[in-house]
Order: C-alpha cells, then structure tokens, then sequence
C-alpha cells in the first residue's frame, strides 16, 4: 500500500525520488576543470555542500553564492571541500538560473536576492542557528548586500566575505548598454547583467544611503588582474571599522588570478579562513 501511494506521489510531481537529489561532484583545482565537470553535471553540488543533517556547533553556517553565468558546482568546487574539513556546515544554491542549466545568475538580481533569503531561512532553520557567513564571487559577492540593506537580511547576516564582488559595477558591459538597444537586447539573455553595469540605475539605488550597515562585518577580496569587474576598484567597499578591503597581490606579489580563478586561488582561500576568525 505505502509502495503504490510513493509511486503515485511521484507520477504526480508531488514527490521526488531520491535518485533526483542532487549529488556531490569532485574536487577540483581550477574553474576551468569545474566547468567542464558542470557541463554534463549543471546539478552537481559542491564537494562538502548542503548536508542539511549537518551540526554547525559553535560555529555559523556558510552560505556560498556563486557569480553570473556561473553556478554552485563551479564555483566553489575547490572551496567548499576545505570549509567542510575544517569543520564547517556548508550550502551551496544554484540561484538566478533555470534548474539544469549551467549558467545561473542571469535573472533580476531582485528576484535572485528573494530566492537567496528564502535559502538562508532554510539554512537556519535546518541549523537551528540565528545568523550565517556568507562566501560569494562577483554578483554572489553583492548580491548580499541587496539582502542585507534591502530586503530585511541584515539580522541575519553576521559576516560577508565577498571576492571580487561587482559592488559598482563593470565597463565590460558599456559596449552593449551605450548603444541604442544594446541594453534591451543584453537583457534578454541577461537581466543581471545590464544591472552589473558601471554606476547603472540599479548600482546607485543599492549603494544610496550607506554602503554598509555596522552589525555586519565586511571582507572584500579581489586580484588586480580581474578582467570582468573592471575597474577591479570597483569591488571595494569604503573604509571602516566593520570593512576590510584586500588584493591577493597586497598579501603575494606574484600571485596570478584572473576573476574566474579567484575563487580558486591559494592565497584567496586563506584570506577567507582569516575572514571566518
């Protein structure tokens, strides 16, 4: 009886079965060797993300939010497996995108920052924790910000730890979005985008008022070599008590990263442990 009523659940759509559930994908060392993984694996969670069993102790959970175009797999294959060994609960969304497909963030970065917060009361309560860190690359970097003074996330928010976040914007865009059109067609394939754009409409309206608020403390986290958030300045927040803003370079000279590779540097991973203290 209990077989035939599961059978019928799922023939309807109302349930779906375990072999559906997203599965871990392997570690890797490079976005490129994750992004070919997530190409025949768009679905795949990142090794070490959401055990939703998981006990965070005394520690907060960890909300890791990946950039435009990109998704949970590929972007913190390389991070996720090491906050999991050092003891942390670790959540990866695919956010902004359709399910299946590899190229997530595309979408109004409004209606993303409301699908990442119905995440994170997810997290919370699965943790049975008050507040999270949250670990984003480019608008997974910014995006926070919008939950954090926009959408009623900053009681719940204790770090954001954000690299090479598109906190101004990018010129990469000007090319589609100074031209007649341009912004209606780049929008079409990417919403996100044309609200990215160096000092858009969108940027100002997030960063009137205050960059910041004070109970949230701030790590911004870029290479000077960035060649997608141009200027790579662009990612930093203003001075203060609660902000700290650093270059891989500032810490290793000849460190080479470009904006893709961030999330994969060295040097980058251990800024961000150095963040979570």
């Amino acid at each position: 009886m209990r077989k035939a009523l599961v059978t019928t659940l799922i023939a309807l759509g109302l349930l779906v079965p375990a072999a559906a559930v997203a599965e871990p994908g392997p570690a890797q060392r490079s976005f490129v060797l994750a992004s070919a993984y997530a190409a025949k694996h768009p679905d795949a969670d990142p090794p070490g993300a959401n055990d939703w069993n998981c006990d965070p102790g005394d520690k907060n959970p960890i909300v890791l939010l990946h950039g435009t175009t990109e998704n949970a797999y590929n972007n913190w294959a390389g991070l996720a497996p090491k906050l999991k060994a050092a003891g942390y609960c670790v959540f990866a969304p695919n956010i902004g995108g359709k399910p299946g497909n590899a190229f997530q963030g595309l979408q109004d970065i409004d209606r993303s920052t409301e699908e990442f917060g119905i995440y994170v009361k997810k997290v919370l309560a699965a943790t049975g924790k008050t507040k999270v860190d949250i670990i984003g690359h480019s608008q997974g970097g910014m995006l926070p910000r919008n939950y954090i003074k926009r959408q009623g996330g900053g009681k719940k928010v204790d770090r954001l730890i954000a690299l090479a976040p598109s906190n101004h914007g990018t010129v990469v865009w000007f090319p589609f979005t100074k031209v007649p059109g341009g912004s209606a067609v780049l929008a079409s394939q990417c919403v996100a985008c044309v609200q990215q754009s160096y000092q858009s409409d969108w940027i100002k309206a997030l960063n009137a008022g205050g960059e910041t608020v004070p109970q949230v403390k701030y790590t911004n986290i870029i290479t000077r070599e960035d060649e997608v958030v141009v200027p790579h300045q662009s990612s930093y927040l203003p001075q203060g008590p609660n902000v700290r803003n650093v270059a891989i370079q500032d810490i290793a000279p000849f460190t080479v990263a470009d904006h893709l590779e961030l999330s994969y540097n060295h040097v980058a991973h251990d800024l961000v442990f150095e963040a979570l203290q």
